[in-house]
């Protein structure tokens, strides 16, 4: 945060409480120091409209942030995230470790100008070009963190543990060998993704296996136990076909499998979860975990609809992600989860918490949350941690009063009109761990980030 106190003025400002006028927030050495409502500006402070805490993306591929655009022309045969994810894996073997920050690094600023302050880089790709493990196990995590660190986000790193092309231990294919690993290297990067965390402010390191199409029971175990208190992320249940080869493995659904395997809690993030059953959604509730919802993701992959409203009713908890980073907009991704629910029920306000309450607030208080709790930000019910409240991150955003849909806006209309009537452009100021990283909608690095990423895509689509 550099040296003294940084003091900031908000006309009003959406607390834990609810929202407030006149609020001060003042701290240092990254954290909030103390908040006061009802109070005037003072001389020294910096004055803004609105504040809201900064939102967690629970689950991205920074990477994947290149080839945005580049996989809508429709192939020979129906297209469908098994036709995708081919093209991405074509992509995957032309990116070396110099090009993987530089994208990174721009879907990192880009996150941060749309309102996101800590990320959960579900990071699988751990071998050089060929295939060859690096010398040092932690070469492309050393990477993100990185691009971490040029651009000031908060970073909940997930070594990711792939083994297998398919359910019950297949062999991967020659397209997935940047991802394979085996246990004993798998335990080497977790170490070295803890060290190049190690010096970012607020860091936090957890373990992914990537799903139960890529890990046997025995690994997901060996897994599960390296994550020393972090949190633990899986993709389940993302795909129709997923599931149906998970039956015909094992004759259960995945997430009943992954319940009969582990032991699943609240420091766990189920990804995706498209097509849980009415008895997992009970399970996964009751478990505590955290479902992280990627709706535009899912929504460009064509993986169905999480049935939400179903889950929430089972006090379930929900996070989001940008998932293959199509495009980057907390605000987007909340309206696109809450517009799927409408499509597929022919209803509006669906998740909205009762009868009056505000859509925006209940879709935003439920990410901020969920997805604080699933990136290790919080353990669950922990509401002193969450938000803007002393002793929490300084993470927050400034939404600019001056955007036409926020004239004359208050309080949860605030959140109703950036969600459901704008656009990233809303975003004025952005601090995180009491430096301001973004001013005015755009990111302090932002030239200087996209032309390294201007050369590595030169490069790459050459």
């Amino acid at each position: 945060m550099g040296e003294g106190e940084l003091k900031l003025w908000f006309e009003s400002a959406l607390l834990p409480g609810g929202w407030a006028r006149g609020v001060r927030v003042t701290g240092c050495d990254s954290i909030i120091g103390s908040i006061e409502a009802g109070v005037d500006p003072a001389g020294d402070d910096e004055c803004h409209a609105v504040a809201v805490p900064g939102l967690p993306n629970l689950h991205s591929h920074g990477f994947q942030r290149a080839i945005a655009g580049l996989t809508e022309r429709r192939g020979p045969t129906a297209d469908s995230f098994w036709t995708w994810r081919e093209l991405m894996y074509r992509f995957v073997e032309r990116i070396d470790p110099d090009q993987l920050e530089a994208v990174t690094a721009l879907a990192f600023v880009e996150m941060l100008e749309a309102g996101f302050t800590r990320v959960g880089e579900f990071h699988y790709l751990h071998q050089d070009l060929s295939g060859v493990p690096f010398a040092d196990p932690g070469e492309l995590a050393g990477r993100v963190a990185a691009a971490a660190a040029e651009t000031g986000i908060a970073l909940t790193l997930l070594p990711t543990f792939y083994a297998h092309g398919g359910f019950g231990g297949s062999e991967p294919s020659a397209r997935q060998r940047r991802f394979v690993t085996d246990l004993a290297r798998f335990a080497r990067i977790v170490e070295a993704s803890r060290k190049a965390a190690g010096s970012l402010t607020g860091a936090i390191v957890g373990v992914a296996p990537h799903s139960l199409r890529a890990v046997t029971p025995e690994e997901l175990t060996a897994v599960v136990a390296l994550a020393a208190g972090g949190p633990i992320h899986i993709h389940v249940a993302e795909q129709m076909r997923e599931v149906e080869e998970c039956v015909a493995w094992c004759g259960r659904h995945p997430i009943e499998r992954l319940f009969e395997l582990t032991e699943v809690d609240d420091g766990w993030c189920l990804v995706h979860a498209t097509h849980a059953t009415g008895g997992e959604l009970e399970r996964i509730a009751a478990a505590g975990a955290v479902v992280g919802l990627c709706p535009m993701t899912e929504a460009s992959l064509g993986d169905g609809v999480f049935p939400a409203l179903e889950f929430r009713a089972l006090g379930g908890r929900l996070g989001i992600g940008t998932d293959s980073n199509v495009l980057l907009d907390a605000g987007a991704e909340l309206r696109a989860l809450e517009y799927s629910q409408r499509l597929t029920r022919r209803a509006r306000n669906v998740l909205a918490a009762d009868a009056g309450h505000s859509t925006g607030r209940s879709l935003f208080d439920a990410a901020l949350a969920g997805g604080t709790q699933a990136l290790g930000g919080a353990a669950a019910g922990d509401a002193e941690a969450v938000g803007l409240t002393a002793r929490a991150a300084f993470d927050l955003v400034s939404l600019d009063a001056s955007h036409p849909a926020l004239i004359e806006r208050r309080d949860d209309e605030i959140l109703d009109s950036w969600i459901f009537a704008a656009g990233r452009d809303v975003i004025d100021c952005v601090w995180r761990a009491g430096e301001k990283v973004v001013s005015g909608g755009r990111h302090r690095r932002r030239a200087a980030i996209i032309a390294r990423y201007r050369r590595a895509m030169k490069a790459l689509l050459a």
